[in-house]
């Protein structure tokens, strides 16, 4: 875990914001972007020393993480960083595959011009960190094109509960962004050209298949015992 932490180079905790939002913050950080892997245990101590805090706010962070899914704590054990079971991941991506397909409809039906230039810029920035073999530059790039097609709809109810998933959804397709980069920017390809002519079935259709395919890799990679990175 000290080898992840430090090549993660995990920043100290700032201390105007309340202390153990932000060590859950970081600590939760460190889980979606793979530092801290599924199945790792943590020992507070060693969290504490990184994040540049005590082994209170570190304890309360972990029991929180608890509640959250995020962590087990196992009896004379430790904590350890949950490892998302198949069903889990079935239930979040379902929920997000609807979601999402509904936000595309949406964002053909309101999408300027300006819009969906932007759009191709972000879709840009995904194909280049791909080329790049760059994980956590690919990520990003594909989370910030799912919201920005979200904040085209205008609908605030529909970005918070998809926010409200975002991040698992993140933990989820870290492991995979690489191997269906290729597909997976393909299919951002098509589902803009949906949302620019303003086809609203069709941009619901594209984003239906390209969750739906990206909740199946998943799922393939997890069974097969090799998420990850």
């Amino acid at each position: 875990m000290r080898e992840a932490l430090t090549a993660a180079a995990t920043r100290r905790v700032t201390r105007p914001a309340p202390l153990r939002q932000a060590v859950y913050d970081a600590l939760t950080e460190l889980i979606v972007s793979g530092s801290l892997k599924p199945g790792q245990h943590l020992v507070e101590a060693e969290l504490a020393e990184h994040l540049g805090v005590s082994r209170q706010p570190v304890r309360e962070a972990l029991q929180r993480l608890q509640t959250d899914g995020w962590v087990d704590l196992r009896p004379a054990q430790g904590a350890f960083v949950h490892s998302p079971t198949e069903e889990e991941a079935a239930q979040l991506l379902g929920v997000r595959a609807v979601l999402e397909t509904y936000s595309a409809q949406l964002a053909a039906q309101h999408a300027k011009p300006e819009d969906v230039e932007k759009l191709w810029e972000l879709h840009q920035e995904g194909v280049d960190a791909l080329a790049a073999s760059d994980n956590e530059r690919l990520v990003a790039a594909n989370t910030a094109l799912h919201t920005f097609i979200t904040s085209i709809t205008g609908n605030a109810v529909l970005a918070e509960l998809i926010a409200r998933v975002g991040q698992k959804v993140r933990w989820y397709y870290t492991p995979i962004a690489r191997p269906r980069g290729k597909e997976a920017w393909n299919e951002h390809a098509q589902l803009i050209r949906a949302i620019a002519k303003g086809d609203a079935d069709r941009a619901g259709e594209v984003m239906r298949k390209h969750t739906e395919r990206t909740t199946g890799f998943y799922r393939k990679q997890l069974a097969a015992g090799t998420n990850q990175d």
